[in-house]
């Protein structure tokens, strides 16, 4: 595999992960599906915008109806996560999210008949146990009950994430990439906005450019996604989804000064081995 996928893979999470510490500031001051109903029309007005300078024509009808599931897949993914922040400890969640690449590989090998090889096995392992390490380092305190809707939500959401990831490598293989862009904010847009109505509150336009940006990021890390997964196999970048826990770290700490720890800093480097490995030949 060519490092170019896996490099556009890594600064997509990387954009979509600022795109995240946005919508955690914003969630401050409005409910959830308010935020989402606000990032996905911003994101639908970039897209807008987009097509109308680069003019990719119109979509096959294979291509609206296989981009439309994969809408759905991409609001019960949010849903069920934002349902289980809510139910369990973040550390608990975070690690159940992180099962997705094992998932990916799964998916791949099931429906685009993809080989798994030892290498990148190994690779889902070690940034897996580098994820153990961050959120175990931090668990030491967490006495919260357990919530068993809470651990089904949030392994839903890995499972529905790894999903969605797998059919964009598979269309991504068949479609323009910016038809998958375009779907892929228009698409949760029209599915969230009856809820975000629902629960709308007075909104301060000085946030407006909060939410523009959210719009512009999501666009990017869509396109760097799209194309990374029309170039390589799901397997193969799935661990480089452990790169956003790196992320988090960084941006913890700048924005919103969390120190890391150091359980933090030993699992950030094993979780950078795990990207080095399956990038390589």
């Amino acid at each position: 595999m060519k490092f170019g996928p896996a490099l556009r893979a890594a600064a997509g999470i990387a954009v979509l992960s600022i795109m995240d510490a946005f919508i955690k500031g914003m969630s401050a001051y409005y409910p959830t599906l308010q935020v989402a109903l606000l990032r996905f029309a911003c994101g639908s007005l970039v897209v807008t915008c987009v097509v109308a300078v680069l003019r990719p024509g119109w979509p096959s009808r294979e291509t609206v109806a296989a981009n439309s599931l994969r809408s759905v897949i991409a609001v019960v993914t949010a849903v069920s996560f934002f349902y289980a922040l809510g139910q369990l400890p973040l550390a608990e969640t975070l690690v159940l999210s992180f099962l997705s690449p094992m998932f990916i590989a799964l998916f791949g090998m099931l429906l685009l008949r993809e080989r798994v090889d030892a290498r990148i096995v190994g690779a889902i392992a070690i940034g897996f146990a580098g994820t153990l390490v961050v959120v175990l380092g931090q668990t030491e305190n967490a006495g919260a009950a357990r919530s068993w809707m809470g651990v089904g939500a949030a392994l839903l959401s890995a499972i529905t994430y790894a999903l969605s990831l797998v059919l964009l490598r598979q269309r991504a293989q068949r479609d323009k990439f910016l038809h998958i862009v375009i779907f892929q904010n228009f698409g949760p847009f029209i599915l969230v906005a009856p809820f975000g109505f629902w629960v709308w509150q007075p909104l301060d336009y000085a946030h407006l450019t909060w939410f523009l940006l959210m719009g512009v990021l999501g666009v990017i890390g869509h396109m760097l996604m799209a194309t990374a997964y029309a170039k390589s196999e799901a397997a193969r970048l799935a661990p480089l989804e452990y790169t956003a826990l790196i992320w988090a770290v960084l941006i913890g700490y700048g924005v919103f000064s969390e120190i890391p720890t150091w359980a933090t800093l030993g699992g950030g480097i094993l979780i950078v081995a795990a990207a080095m490995l399956t990038s390589r030949r």
